[in-house]
Parts: structure tokens; C-alpha cells; sequence
């Protein structure tokens, strides 16, 4: 236990020195193995060189890339006009198209940032001169993004795949229901608040006839035949997460080609942007591997058991205090540097007290959904506040995104006492 502390007291006091995360992990790794084992200087080129060679990992560039793309090809412009139109007339208006159309291009990104940076620039314009009320403008932009690592592909899941030796296309299909659930609690929050209170104006413009509508169901079709080239072909058993995500890319330039918005200068930025990303994401990646190895060395994960075991703590109090455990880790820590740190201990445990790891998996990511919009290191929260047209105060975008919070937690609930939610899909896909 004294060992386990060490480790997260050392790896606290690093990021609290505001270095970078990657950096933090591996110094974590290094000062506890030279007070321990010391085998790492002569075990880290071997555990480096494995983590690259991971064939799965390569997805991870390539999921990136397609958001990139297609957040340049004009997609979600389109789309986001498509959706206005048929759900504008809901409690709550224009604020349900922003969830919508976070959680479709969710469908095809695999990344939070990517989906709420999307969506906020083309919503925000719109949202701000019809007059709705900014706090929870803000807030829906920032909780609809979390949407892109919950909906496959998520680069999220395919990092816990390969630190957990997980199936990647088995979580993919997990993450589908709850995704679709937690697109409808967020809507219905909407909707409860707009009754209870004026947060959407009545929208005054004249509704499109029924034949307007069905033509722009249109623009919605390039993201559907992403997601279905991309899943479909993995559930299909024609290509593995990694060839599907490269299939994924090819369709993206011929949707970009189809919209005439493939150009050298589009191409260029997208790759660059894609290329920041992934160094960013496999840095860490590969710093936890180094840690997971170290605490696997020193036998961390065996005594947390055993001391939880010990404690005669029932399956579901365990889980609920990993519930309060990662919702405060998530206002300190980026949430892929929540997963990848803690991933290492936490999984044996649980699996250890006889949950899913598959289950878990998707309860883990909802956890980092969480991260993403709780201050004061909410991700999601700082690209909104980015992004926003006026030069109001973070507070707002905080506030904003409360509500949907509860609507996480609420998830969270259903998925605890309600398993099934996570594991009927895979089921009826892989057996």
C-alpha cells in the first residue's frame, strides 16, 4: 500500500510542477523503480519498442486524420443545417441540433476535441444572432463533443484496447447504446429546462415544407457512409479496427473531392493538425506502458486487490467509490492521461471483483466524458471558451455544462445496475 501511494503521491507532484503529462508518467516510473526494482533503464527500449509495434496503435493516426478531413470538407456544415431543420421545433430548439450533430459526426471524428471544436464553429454564429441564452449554448457544445470518444470509432477505446488487451471492435459496439442513450438524456434535459424555464427563444422562421426537409436528409448521408463503411466492415470481418480506419480516410477524400473542398493547403492542415495529435496521444500512450510495467513489476495491482479484498467491500460500493475516485481525478487530469494512468491498477481490480473488463471499458470512457467537462481542467471546456464568440468569463462555459453532468452520472447509473446496456450488442454481434 506504502508503494501504491508513492507512486501517486510522485505522479501528483509532478503534474503539479506543470510539466508535460508523458513527461510526468515517466519520471513517475523512473524515481519509484530507482527506489525499487531498477530494472527499468535496462527493460525501457524493449517496452518502447513493443508499444510501437503494436499494430492497433496505428489507428490511432489514422482516426484522427479522418476528423481532420472531414471537419475541413464542410461536412459538418451541411449536416448541422440538415439537422436544424428537423429538430428545431423540439423544446429547446436549435440547442438539440447541437447534440444531434455531435453525436453524428461523433460517428465518424473519434476525438472530443475534434467534435466540439466542429460543431461549436458552426453553431455558435447561428445560436448567438437568433438569441439564445449563451450559458447553455456553450455548455451543450462542450457536452456533445464528449459524445466523440462514447459513439465509435473512438481513439479513447482503442488506447484502452491495447493497454488492456481488449477488443477493440467488441468495445466499439459497446459504446454504440450508450451513446444513443446519452445523446436522448441530454436532449431530454434540454427539454425539461426549456419548460421550466426560457433558455431557447421561440423560433420565428417559417418551417421548411416536408420535400426541403427529405432533400436535406442528403447532407446527413457522407457521415452515415463513413460510420457504416467503417463499422461495417469490422463487424463484418473484412477488415480489423486499423484497415477499417484507413478505409475510413480514403472515404473522407472522396467525400472532400465530392464537395470540392480537396485542395494541397486542405490536405496540408489537416495532416499537420493529425500529426500534432498523434504525437501528443502516443507520447502518453507510451509513458504508461512504462508505468503500467513498473507497477506490474512491483506488484501494485495484486495488492490493491488483495487490500480491497480485504476489506470485505461489496462489487457495487467498490465501483461506486471508483465512481467519486475518478470524478475528482477528472478535475485535475486530461482525460486519455486518466485513463492511461490509472488503467494499470484499476483494471485487475475490477476485474478481479468479477466485472467486464469490456463493461468497464465503456464505464471508464464515460468516466473521461466527465473529465472533459468538469473544471477545472475540462478539456472540452477550453475549447468552447476558445471558440466562443463574445469574451465572457470560463464561468459561463462551466455553468453551462452542469446540467450535463447529471445527465453522465445519470449514465452512469443505468449502466452500474443495468449491464446489458454495454454488453447486449457485442453479444449479438461476436457470438
Amino acid at each position: 500500500m506504502i508503494l501504491g501511494l508513492f507512486y501517486l503521491v510522485g505522479l501528483t507532484l509532478f503534474l503539479m510542477t506543470g510539466i508535460h503529462v508523458a513527461s510526468a508518467i515517466l519520471m513517475t516510473a523512473l524515481v519509484s523503480d530507482y527506489f525499487t526494482l531498477q530494472i527499468l533503464p535496462s527493460m525501457m527500449g524493449n517496452i518502447l519498442w513493443n508499444t510501437m509495434n503494436e499494430f492497433l496503435l496505428v489507428a490511432i493516426p489514422l482516426f484522427i486524420l479522418l476528423g481532420e478531413i472531414l471537419t475541413r470538407s464542410g461536412v459538418a456544415d451541411r449536416m448541422y443545417g440538415a439537422l436544424a431543420a428537423w429538430l428545431r421545433w423540439l423544446p429547446g430548439g436549435l440547442l438539440h441540433t447541437n447534440i444531434v450533430t455531435s453525436a453524428l459526426f461523433a460517428a465518424t471524428s473519434g476525438s472530443s476535441v475534434a467534435t466540439a471544436a466542429t460543431v461549436g464553429t458552426v453553431a455558435l454564429p447561428t445560436l448567438k444572432s437568433l438569441g439564445y441564452q449563451e450559458r447553455l449554448v456553450l455548455g451543450s457544445i462542450a457536452a456533445g463533443g464528449t459524445l466523440g470518444i462514447l459513439i465509435p470509432p473512438s481513439i479513447n477505446m482503442v488506447v484502452y484496447g491495447a493497454l488492456t488487451e481488449t477488443s477493440v471492435g467488441k468495445l466499439f459496439a459497446a459504446g454504440i447504446v450508450p451513446g444513443i442513450v446519452l445523446t436522448l438524456i441530454m436532449m431530454g434535459i434540454i427539454v425539461v429546462m426549456s419548460l421550466l424555464k426560457n433558455v431557447a427563444p421561440k423560433d420565428e422562421r417559417k418551417a421548411l415544407a416536408l420535400a426541403q426537409r427529405l432533400k436535406l436528409l442528403l447532407d446527413i448521408l457522407p457521415v452515415a457512409l463513413i460510420f457504416c463503411l467503417i463499422m461495417g466492415s469490422i463487424y463484418l470481418g473484412w477488415a480489423t479496427p486499423t484497415e477499417a480506419a484507413a478505409a475510413g480516410v480514403v472515404g473522407s477524400l472522396v467525400i472532400a473531392a465530392a464537395n470540392r473542398t480537396l485542395s494541397i493547403a486542405m490536405l496540408h492542415g489537416a495532416f499537420l493538425a493529425a500529426l500534432r495529435t498523434t504525437a501528443m496521444v502516443i507520447l502518453v500512450v507510451m509513458a504508461a506502458f512504462v508505468l503500467n510495467f513498473a507497477l506490474s513489476m512491483a506488484g501494485v495491482p495484486q495488492m490493491l486487490s488483495e487490500y480491497v479484498r480485504d476489506l470485505h467491500l461489496s462489487p457495487m460500493v467498490t465501483i461506486w467509490a471508483l465512481v467519486v475516485f475518478y470524478l475528482l481525478l477528472g478535475c485535475f487530469l486530461e482525460a486519455i492521461a486518466m485513463m492511461v494512468t490509472t488503467v494499470g491498477v484499476v483494471v485487475p481490480l475490477v476485474v478481479s471483483l468479477g466485472f467486464d473488463p469490456l463493461w468497464f471499458g465503456i464505464f471508464m470512457v464515460l468516466m473521461m466524458e466527465m473529465a472533459l467537462i468538469t473544471p477545472p481542467v475540462g478539456l472540452n471546456l477550453f475549447v468552447v471558451q476558445n471558440i466562443r464568440l463574445s469574451r465572457g468569463h470560463i464561468t459561463d462555459v462551466y455553468i453551462g455544462a452542469l446540467p450535463f453532468v447529471l445527465a453522465m452520472l445519470v449514465l452512469v447509473a443505468l449502466l452500474i445496475y443495468f449491464p446489458g446496456i454495454v454488453l447486449w450488442l457485442p453479444h449479438q454481434l461476436f457470438t
